[in-house]
């Protein structure tokens, strides 16, 4: 039975991948941040031992508050430079994925459009986006797809605690509403489904257009 491992598989976008991938029967382990913190690289460290190996895993994990740079602690920079990089990092450093699987990376649409009050979110995830293209060809090798979505505002909790009046916000977005972390779950079932392997290496701008970028 195909395996996959959801990071922050508890709610939001984790949780409507997960709860996708579980309707079409794939073996879903959904962690919570009870299960591994990647903020922590102990937390990491033993989460590994126990989780070697997987068909499908997605990277996900939630972003810091918002600071302004001029207020942003040394502590602050350690803490997501462990959750948003270098815990990513040390997963893919030591867990296996099987030949033929797929890789999401769960980023934010502030890698190619910064944010000045989310600067430590737009620099770490950044900076792993950079590592994961990277990898991609390697894994590409091994018929392992990688694919990083870069979702924009949707319906989630954290969009919430980042936007104070979200029916005032939906009025100004082309779509005019948040986007449904469903549909996010529902792009992942949907390359797996159907065996879309060429899809690799790529970002996927999840916002409904509401970016001004191209690329």
């Amino acid at each position: 039975m195909t395996s996959a491992i959801v990071l922050g598989g508890s709610r939001g976008i984790g949780k409507a991948i997960a709860d996708s991938l579980k309707s079409i029967d794939i073996d879903v382990f959904a962690a919570s941040k009870n299960d591994i913190d990647t903020s922590d690289l102990n937390s990491v460290r033993k989460f590994l031992e126990n989780h070697t190996q997987t068909d499908i895993l997605v990277l996900n994990t939630g972003g810091p508050v918002p600071k302004l740079f001029s207020t942003i602690t040394e502590e602050d920079w350690k803490l997501y430079h462990n959750q948003l990089f270098l815990g990513f990092c040390t997963i893919l450093q030591n867990i296996k994925i099987n030949d033929g699987g797929y890789i999401f990376l769960i980023s934010s649409n502030v890698i190619k459009e910064p944010n000045m009050k989310l600067i430590i979110s737009s620099a770490y995830r950044a900076a792993f986006s950079e590592v994961f293209k990277v990898l991609s060809k390697e894994y590409a090798q091994n018929d392992i797809s990688c694919i990083n979505i870069a979702p924009g505002p949707i319906n989630t909790d954290r969009t919430k605690e980042l936007i104070g009046n979200i029916k005032e916000f939906e009025k100004s977005l082309p779509m005019k509403r948040l986007g449904d972390p469903k549909e996010i779950g529902n792009f992942v079932k949907g390359i797996i489904e159907n065996k879309v392997k060429y899809l690799s290496g790529v970002t996927i701008n999840f916002d409904g257009a509401n970016s001004n970028y191209i690329f």
